[in-house]
């Protein structure tokens, strides 16, 4: 078997920050390309490799090639068995474990997709996923889901929805030396502020996975000088919600906290997915770590395969709290432990008839 953080070491040093993937699809597709057992397709920067075996049950591995910016850490760095750099959590660690087990594995007991897709950490409107559901629904179609995300080599079922919501306070602009004059639309926005800095987000154990959700002020605008009171100030704010509320009720809820603003506008949604652990395959695939699962507190395609009468969940290499941080990094042993894992669920499967 190759050396799985020396491979991930090599995607670390190809850049792939969302919309820059070409390189690294490139990479993987000249790597699996000349493999006798796979069928492969592109699209865009988005490459599948297939299995066709006839076997009765078809499993997607999926991973996402594309970083977030670099933070002082766009090259990979390896100390002894840790590999530090870019992408090495979220998420070249796991994708360098499906490229392995799609390079290696040449007769698993189930037929099997490798999904590399782009743009996962952007809108949602580019996400790769997404546009494989829309332009080739063949080449994403199967029974189950696995996705390499970063969860520390543990089961992370479901996930949480997220909504990007922008509130608005408008005002009256003035000099600021007769502010009297005015109605400053920044301090309009305390009352909000003041809630926010409040909020316990609710706990909900769904399968005895345990959400909690959040509400935070993630960007503030306003202002045009610094001796004019500001006549509009934009607080965009960031909900994380369970998988028991829908869009509807998750936007219901932020308006009820905020209270009365001059405008609400939902810049951005993806639903949340409840766990999805009686399948067959993905109950075999928990049994496989020995360990309880966890609920995903962050948003993942798990929603997007949920959507689309796909059962999946997150299972992969890297600790997910060091997800986009400087100091993001992945371990050889959860490299090896995904793999091996993975590696006896292609081999061993559960029976069909298993719940």
């Amino acid at each position: 078997m190759t050396d799985l953080l020396a491979l991930t070491a090599a995607l670390v040093d190809i850049p792939s920050v969302s919309h820059d993937e070409r390189a690294i699809t490139d990479h993987l597709e000249a790597l699996l390309a000349p493999v006798p057992w796979l069928d492969v397709s592109r699209v865009g920067e988005n490459l599948v490799a297939r299995t066709s075996l006839g076997r009765d049950r078809r499993l997607l591995l999926a991973g996402h090639t594309d970083t977030v910016p670099s933070n002082g850490n766009q090259s990979a760095r390896v100390e002894g068995d840790v590999l530090w750099g870019l992408g090495s959590a979220d998420m070249k660690g796991g994708v360098a474990v499906i490229a392995e087990l799609a390079r290696t594995v040449d007769e698993p007991a189930v037929d099997v997709s490798y999904v590399f897709y782009e743009c996962e950490e952007i809108d949602s409107e580019f996400n790769g996923i997404e546009r494989l559901f829309r332009e080739r629904p063949d080449l994403l179609a199967g029974d189950a889901a696995v996705l390499a995300e970063p969860t520390g080599a543990r089961v992370e079922a479901g996930c949480q929805g997220t909504m990007r919501v922008e509130v608005t306070m408008t005002g009256e602009r003035a000099h600021s030396a007769r502010s009297w004059l005015g109605r400053n639309a920044v301090h309009r926005l305390a009352p909000v502020l003041t809630a926010l800095a409040g909020y316990q987000g609710r706990r909900v154990t769904i399968d005895a996975c345990d959400f909690r959700e959040g509400l935070q002020g993630v960007l503030v605008s306003g202002g045009v000088a610094a001796n004019v009171v500001p006549d509009r100030a934009v607080l965009t704010l960031n909900h994380r919600f369970a998988p028991d509320r829908t869009p509807e009720q998750a936007e219901a809820h932020i308006r009820a906290v905020v209270g009365e603003v001059d405008e609400f506008r939902v810049a951005d949604m993806a639903p949340a997915a409840p766990p999805a652990l009686g399948h067959p395959l993905l109950t075999s695939l928990l049994a496989a770590t020995g360990a309880p699962p966890r609920a995903k507190l962050g948003w993942t395609d798990v929603a997007r395969f949920a959507a689309h009468g796909v059962p999946a969940t997150n299972y992969g290499p890297g600790d997910p709290s060091v997800a986009h941080a400087a100091g993001e990094r992945v371990e050889r042993s959860e490299l090896e432990t995904v793999f091996a894992v993975l590696r006896h669920l292609l081999d061993d499967p559960a029976p069909e008839t298993a719940g």
